[in-house]
């Protein structure tokens, strides 16, 4: 987008999700930095507006409500909120259908929404809300396509890929404090290990047994604290502490600003494919992931700190959320996963 004028204000539409919203912070940092942005805003599903808790200040965050009732009515309070912003920029980082129409609705006339090509966008018609941004052939990692998204309203014929740009959180004094402030009332002290066992949907999962097993054998060494997110998580992660004392079960689930703190001190932490995993790693926590259905080639944290296990089998991977002959994630053996925590912990 050559001979802009100064003083631009944007806004990006990502509405979910946990990981994905973590994986988009190089981009909001690529357009927070650049000398012509002056104001950016960010519209997220109200679902996942706590991840906006480690946004950087200066970032204006939009909550919407897409489910209830009263979606419809909410959704167009907030287009009108938003129209009202008149934004020189909108982009659509989410690909779908109803980010599409949000970033599209929310847009004044001469403002430029930019998004997904066909190849990349995952609902088709989502195109016929954004101007798509074609992609080069090495950007693989959803890091580097959100990056070329945003930089496409200022360099549209950039031939070299954006490089892969670690996501990174800046730790405040305060997240620092109330991470201290957890680890007190749980009465654990460095150094332990932190395990996860969320995962948003089957095909990501470590079996429970399996996740007992392998915290069994770590708490020899150090104790390991389980965290949870969902109810139906926390028996789960009950399980997996069950009848073993260096095993501890978080009493709670933490906030963001809490989580980030917590795992300052952690030696390593232990997850799947998920939101938190994706937060320890732009934490700057060491970090070792269980591959099932996903692959880190496009969403995994990279860098030497961080260590991927990928299943031995001819269907990885297959990216989907339900699989009638799961083996992947089931071929992870114990001690291997153990030999990988010794290589990763800090």
């Amino acid at each position: 987008m050559s001979g802009v004028v100064a003083s631009l204000k944007a806004l990006i539409v990502k509405l979910s999700a946990f990981g994905d919203i973590i994986h988009a912070l190089p981009a909001l940092d690529d357009l927070l930095s650049h000398p012509e942005i002056t104001e950016v805003h960010w519209l997220v599903d109200q679902r996942f507006a706590f991840v906006t808790d480690i946004f950087p200040p200066q970032v204006k965050v939009h909550k919407i409500a897409l489910k209830g009732d009263k979606r419809i009515r909410h959704a167009w309070h907030m287009i009108q909120t938003l129209r009202n912003e008149n934004f020189d920029l909108v982009f659509d980082l989410q690909g779908l259908i109803k980010s599409g129409i949000m970033a599209w609705a929310s847009a004044k006339r001469a403002c430029t929404v930019f998004g997904f090509d066909d190849a990349q966008s995952p609902e088709w018609p989502n195109r016929w809300f954004v101007n798509p941004v074609k992609f080069h052939p090495n950007e693989t990692h959803v890091v580097q396509l959100y990056r070329r998204i945003i930089a496409n309203a200022f360099e549209p014929n950039h031939d070299t890929a954006y490089p892969y740009i670690a996501p990174n959180i800046i730790v405040t004094k305060p997240m620092i404090e109330q991470g201290n402030q957890a680890l007190l009332t749980l009465d654990i002290q460095p150094p332990f290990s932190v395990i996860h066992i969320g995962g948003s949907y089957a095909t990501k999962r470590l079996s429970d047994m399996q996740w007992r097993e392998f915290a069994n054998i770590i708490s020899a060494e150090q104790k390991v604290l389980v965290l949870w997110g969902t109810p139906e998580e926390y028996k789960r992660a009950a399980f997996v502490a069950q009848n073993n004392p260096h095993i501890i079960l978080a009493h709670q689930c933490f906030n963001l600003p809490t989580l980030v703190g917590l795992l300052q001190k952690a030696s390593c932490y232990i997850g799947q494919d998920t939101g938190v995993t994706h937060l320890a790693a732009a934490s700057g926590c060491a970090t070792l992931t269980l591959w099932g259905a996903t692959a880190p080639w496009r969403m995994g944290a990279l860098g030497d700190e961080h260590k991927h296990m990928i299943p031995n089998v001819s269907c990885h991977p297959c990216f989907k959320r339900e699989c009638d002959e799961f083996i992947c994630m089931p071929s992870f053996h114990t001690q291997t996963i153990y030999h990988a925590w010794q290589e990763t912990k800090q």
